[in-house]
């Protein structure tokens, strides 16, 4: 396997242990110094695993949804020997009760190569939709 094979692999692997609700999965692919944005959370950054896995445990990207899906838009990889960071927006769909949802936003995810095996050492998340150019009217800078 292409050293770019096993990075989408690994990014792969790491999302589906997100949505499938496998803690011990995305300990095994995300690096403990984990940083992350999630603009739909909060505005600040989140440091580490435990917020993360407390979602996953308790099913948060999903609720009850059992059938879902998600597409990878726009994929890209770029290599820097060990690093690697990977955008792309992200479409989920999710199945429940007769109706599909979807969602999306992009992301990038920066891996490292660590004891053989690519990790997850950063993610920033972004709303898939135009923000106004400039600030709401009355407000400072």
């Amino acid at each position: 396997m292409t050293p770019e094979a096993e990075i989408w692999e690994a990014l792969h692997t790491h999302l589906r242990s997100v949505f499938e609700r496998d803690p011990g999965m995305y300990r095994a692919t995300t690096a403990e110094d984990l940083s992350l944005y999630e603009w739909f959370i909060t505005p600040h950054r989140q440091d580490g695993l435990p917020f993360h896995l407390f979602m996953i445990e308790h099913g948060a990207m999903l609720g009850d949804a059992a059938d879902y899906r998600y597409d990878l838009l726009t994929p890209r990889l770029q290599r820097y020997a060990d690093t690697a960071i990977v955008t792309y927006t992200l479409m989920l769909s999710v199945a429940t009760e007769g109706t599909v949802t979807h969602r999306t936003h992009n992301e990038s995810r920066v891996l490292v190569r660590d004891n053989g095996a690519w990790r997850v050492v950063h993610v920033h998340k972004s709303p898939a939709w135009q923000a106004p150019l400039s600030a709401p009217t009355g407000t400072r800078l």
